[in-house]
């Protein structure tokens, strides 16, 4: 899935053998292949606006002058 938030492009992966677990790729980042990873427990899915509240919060962890999450 292909997500674009708050101008921003990631690339959101269901990983294979792991049930509702979810990894985002920010491709528009500044960093190749970096970006987070999103869960729920169980076996339930994350729905596409819970995915999308996810991208948010990763970027206000960021910094901005090294674009990895912030210490």
């Amino acid at each position: 899935m292909e997500l674009t938030v708050n101008g921003e492009r990631f690339t959101v992966t269901r990983r294979a053998g792991s049930p509702g677990v979810y990894d985002f790729t920010w491709d528009s980042g500044p960093n190749a292949r970096y970006g987070f990873t999103a869960a729920v427990h169980g076996t339930a899915r994350l729905e596409d606006a819970e995915l999308e509240d996810a991208a948010p919060e990763f970027l206000g962890q960021v910094d901005p002058a090294t674009g990895h999450l912030a210490e």
